[in-house]
C-alpha cells in the first residue's frame, strides 16, 4: 500500500521517477507518456476519481512529502487518483499524451468512477480544464489557467516565446471549449494580472465560475491554496456534491486569515501609495491577528493621513479585504 508514502528530497529526477514507479505500481500503473511525460494512476475505489496535472520540478519544490498533489490528498479519504506529471513547459501539448487519454476514454476508464474532478494551475491548470471533455460532467478546479496559446488568438501574451511552435490548433485545443461538457468549471485567477485576467475571461461557459484571488500568478495562489489545504476542502465539497459558487467563496475566504495572503495584500497597497487603504487594510487584519508588520504600517499610515489631512475631512468608506 501507498498510503504515508514519501519519496527523499535528495534523489535526482531520474531517481525520484523511478521511486514514484515503484510506489505507483503497487496499486496501480506508471507510464511513461514521453521521454518528458508520464502518468500514475492508485486505484482504491470508484467512487471518486481525482485527477491532477503537475510538473517534476513544481512537486519537488513544494511537496513536503515529495509526493504528487494527488497522492496528500486522496490517500487517506480512499479515493483513487491519476497524476499528469510534465518534465518541461510544454502545456501538455503532445500527441502521445492525446492517444493515452484517447485510449482512457475507449476503454470506459472514467465512466468506472461516480465523480470526476480535475485540478491543475498555470499550464496544469490549461491541461486539467482542456483534458477534462474526456469526463463529461467532471468537476474542474484551474487556477490561473490559459485558455490556449495559440498566436492567433492570444498574441497580447508574450509570456512564454518557447511555445510559438506547440499546436494548440487540434486535439484537446481550445481549454474553454473543452469544459462545455464538465459539471462545474471554477476558475481561479488574479484579475491584476492582465494577461491572466485576459484568458480567465474566455472561459465564458454558462458552467464556469470565475474566482478573484489577489496574488499573483499561479504558482503563488497555487502555494496558498496548497499550505491552507484548501484544494482539498474544494475537491471534498464538489464529492459532497454541494460545490457552488458560494461554497467556493466559503471555503476560499479562509485567505482572509492567511498571512502570505496578507502580506502580498500589504506589498500591493504600499507599492501603489495609497495610505487611506493601508490604513484600511491594516484595522481589517489587526482586528483578527496581531501581526507586528500590519501595526507597524498602520502607525506609519495614519500619521502620513495626519500631516496631509484637509482642514475639512470626509469620512473614509470601509472597505474590506475582498474589495482590496
Amino acid at each position: 500500500m501507498v498510503a504515508g508514502a514519501t519519496i527523499s528530497t535528495d534523489l535526482s529526477d531520474n531517481e525520484w521517477l523511478n521511486a514514484l514507479k515503484v510506489i505507483g505500481e503497487t496499486d496501480g500503473y506508471f507510464t511513461e507518456l514521453t521521454d518528458a511525460h508520464a502518468a500514475v494512476f492508485i486505484e482504491q475505489s470508484h467512487d471518486v476519481l481525482f485527477v491532477a496535472f503537475e510538473t517534476l520540478f513544481g512537486i519537488r519544490s513544494v511537496s513536503d512529502s515529495g509526493m504528487p498533489l494527488a497522492f496528500d490528498i486522496c490517500e487517506s479519504r480512499g479515493w483513487s487518483h491519476l497524476s499528469l506529471i510534465a518534465q518541461k513547459q510544454d502545456w501538455f501539448r503532445h500527441k502521445n499524451i492525446w492517444a493515452y487519454v484517447d485510449r482512457l476514454v475507449d476503454y470506459g476508464f472514467f465512466d468506472d468512477f461516480d465523480q470526476v474532478i480535475f485540478y491543475g494551475a498555470g499550464m496544469c491548470g490549461y491541461a486539467a480544464a482542456a483534458y477534462s471533455v474526456a469526463a463529461p460532467g467532471s468537476t474542474v478546479i484551474s487556477i490561473a489557467p490559459q485558455a490556449t496559446l495559440d498566436r492567433r488568438l492570444t498574441e497580447w501574451d508574450d509570456r512564454f516565446p518557447s511555445t510559438r511552435r506547440l499546436d494548440f490548433r487540434t486535439r484537446y485545443g481550445f481549454a474553454p471549449d473543452m469544459t462545455e461538457a464538465a459539471g462545474a468549471v471554477f476558475v481561479v485567477y488574479d484579475p491584476d494580472e492582465k494577461e491572466d485576467a485576459m484568458h480567465a475571461s474566455l472561459f465564458d461557459g454558462d458552467n464556469t465560475h470565475t474566482v478573484h484571488y489577489r496574488r499573483g500568478r499561479a504558482g503563488a495562489i497555487e502555494a496558498d491554496l496548497r499550505s491552507m489545504s484548501i484544494i482539498a476542502k474544494l475537491a471534498d465539497s464538489a464529492v459532497a456534491g454541494d460545490l457552488d459558487a458560494n461554497r467556493f467563496a466559503q471555503i476560499m475566504s479562509a485567505r482572509k486569515r492567511h498571512v502570505p495572503y496578507l502580506r502580498a495584500l500589504l506589498a500591493r497597497v504600499l507599492a501603489e501609495d495609497r495610505p487611506a487603504l493601508t490604513r484600511q487594510l491594516c484595522r481589517a487584519v489587526l482586528a483578527n491577528q496581531p501581526i507586528p508588520r500590519f501595526k507597524h504600517h498602520l502607525e506609519a499610515a495614519e500619521r502620513r493621513l495626519a500631516e496631509d489631512a484637509a482642514p475639512v475631512r470626509r469620512p473614509t468608506a470601509k472597505v474590506s479585504i475582498d474589495q482590496i
